[in-house]
């Protein structure tokens, strides 16, 4: 059973295909559509992440061949006209890299994501050291966790550490990520922690928590 929370490095894909500054234009398109990536990190010396260039680096030479009026002036003002000349990667890339550490949690990621509206992060260690990739389908992983392996992780790291004395008489079971706690405690003010702590078990969908109990531990 693995316990939560989850980090970057558990749900990460450690094979990356990554380009070198001097990669060309043709070869960065190949080798997005031979492995179905939407973007490439780009990496120099001993894997170093000094950039990343995606589909939307590689899309202004397509519009630029157009030749529609007033495009190029638009361009200018956009500042791809730069990008749309451009053959190697360490002109096409974004510089610099949008990265997250391994050790990062899977909300981190996610808001790193989102804050940078970026579908997928290069992940690197404290030297800038490309150790993986983790996309957004990585985050949702962690909801292909068995209802079994689920189970086991509440009733382990929440109701047996919250409920050391009346744990057996708090019952669990999960349902498609779907969480229930039923049964009776001793110490019914730490019925919100227990629904609390079972929320934030990576992989649950929702819970329904219906614990009951004395006020006390003790009596």
């Amino acid at each position: 059973m693995t316990t939560s929370p989850y980090t970057v490095a558990d749900v990460m894909t450690a094979r990356v295909v990554a380009v070198t500054p001097d990669t060309a234009f043709k070869e960065i398109a190949a080798a997005m559509g031979r492995w179905k990536v939407t973007a490439l990190p780009v990496i120099e010396g001993e894997g170093r992440v000094v950039g990343v260039v995606s589909e939307a680096d590689l899309l202004p030479k397509e519009e630029f061949h157009e030749h529609r009026p007033g495009l190029i002036e638009q361009m200018r003002r956009l500042g791809d006209t730069a990008k749309a000349g451009s053959t190697r990667a360490e002109d096409l890339m974004t510089t610099p890299a949008v990265t997250i550490r391994p050790d990062a949690t899977l909300p981190q990621a996610a808001r790193l994501m989102t804050d940078r509206h970026v579908k997928r992060l290069p992940v690197v260690d404290a030297d800038g050291t490309l150790k993986g990739i983790v996309s957004r389908a990585d985050l949702l992983k962690v909801f292909l966790r068995t209802d079994d392996d689920l189970t086991a992780d509440i009733r382990q790291n929440v109701v047996r550490r919250l409920f050391p004395l009346s744990h057996e008489a708090v019952h669990v079971t999960v349902v498609q990520g779907v969480a229930t706690l039923t049964g009776q405690v001793r110490d019914r003010t730490l019925i919100p922690a227990a629904e609390r702590l079972t929320r934030s078990v990576e992989g649950i969908v929702d819970v329904h928590c219906t614990l009951d109990g004395a006020e006390t531990e003790g009596s």
